[in-house]
């Protein structure tokens, strides 16, 4: 039975090396606020409307601090790790892993550039999952062209990215912060891209030329403006396809920008409406990849491990405890 992956938890709690220090720690700071308690009741002024003000604000900031700080150690006391076990997880269910929905939002293509937003986008195509079962989605809340030029972009260099990342264990899978640390002129595709989604950028229109590229610019024709639109949906690399390939003969993960109907009469509340109840991502997702397990992430976080969705899902599949985990 040890020996049997079929009986074996795909995760475990355990308590952390040396909690005694942690402990201490937490009695040190118990112990000086303490201290500041019984300074600030020794020394109450009794002369001066002015000091007897400053003493109650005083005292009742640090009356506020240590009930916030105890009630946060509260729970620390006796803290714990979760440790997943990833082979256990490859070994029962590789072929039944489910399909993952990413959803990646963003809405001010001057405050979130588009080439900062396609980092992120490609550090989740690079995940460690089967491409096949992983789609990710950006849903623009800013409707921008030059948002959804640099996610064609991103589609076409994708194809050399992700087998670069398999090939060669790339961590983070995040272009921009992997070519950090290393010569750009190992990857030139990169530095290309980036250039090119920069003078674009600065322009601040797709030229009739890009246009002309992919069928998708067609929407903008009939876009009033960021809060007056239709819903747009577009499908860059669709993982149904058998023929969606990188360059290595690899499947690859489906791509999709989509931006939801924006109307003056009707309140949208920028992303926040958007996520909370997540309209346009989830109707579309349903129709293209209906993921069971949904991803959300803002365009500002790229995913510093790859196998971060496998860590999850340690948790969700897990026989004995996975009903658990919501």
């Amino acid at each position: 039975m040890g020996n049997n992956y079929g009986y074996l938890p795909l995760f475990e709690t355990k308590s952390p090396g040396r909690p005694f220090l942690i402990k201490l720690y937490v009695l040190t700071i118990f112990v000086a606020v303490c201290m500041i308690w019984v300074y600030r009741v020794r020394y109450l002024p009794v002369e001066g409307v002015l000091e007897r003000w400053t003493w109650i604000g005083m005292f009742f900031a640090e009356l506020w601090f240590s009930i916030y700080w105890f009630i946060t150690h509260l729970v620390r006391w006796n803290p714990i790790c979760r440790c997943t076990f990833k082979d256990r997880l490859s070994q029962r269910f590789e072929k039944d892993l489910p399909r993952v929905d990413i959803f990646v939002c963003t809405a001010d293509p001057e405050m979130e550039p588009p080439i900062m937003v396609i980092n992120t986008v490609l550090s989740m195509m690079a995940y460690d999952y089967p491409p096949e079962k992983l789609s990710v989605y950006l849903s623009d809340d800013g409707v921008s062209e030059l948002t959804f030029y640099a996610m064609l972009e991103a589609s076409r260099f994708s194809k050399y990215w992700l087998p670069f990342c398999k090939q060669f264990s790339v961590e983070p899978r995040s272009p921009e912060a992997y070519f950090h640390n290393e010569p750009l002129d190992d990857h030139k595709l990169y530095g290309d891209m980036k250039n090119w989604i920069k003078v674009t950028s600065k322009q601040d229109q797709v030229s009739e030329e890009i246009r002309k590229e992919h069928k998708g610019f067609s929407e903008w024709d009939f876009v009033s403006s960021r809060h007056d639109h239709q819903a747009i949906v577009q499908i860059l690399i669709d993982g149904r396809d058998p023929l969606a390939m990188d360059n290595e003969a690899q499947r690859l993960p489906s791509l999709v920008y989509l931006s939801r109907e924006k109307r003056p009469r009707y309140p949208h509340n920028v992303k926040a409406r958007a996520m909370n109840a997540l309209f346009s991502c989830i109707r579309v997702s349903s129709r293209i990849s209906n993921g069971p397990i949904n991803m959300n992430v803002d365009c500002d976080m790229y995913s510093n491990d790859s196998n971060s969705i496998r860590d999850a899902l340690c948790f969700f599949m897990d026989e004995e405890k996975g009903h658990e985990i919501g």
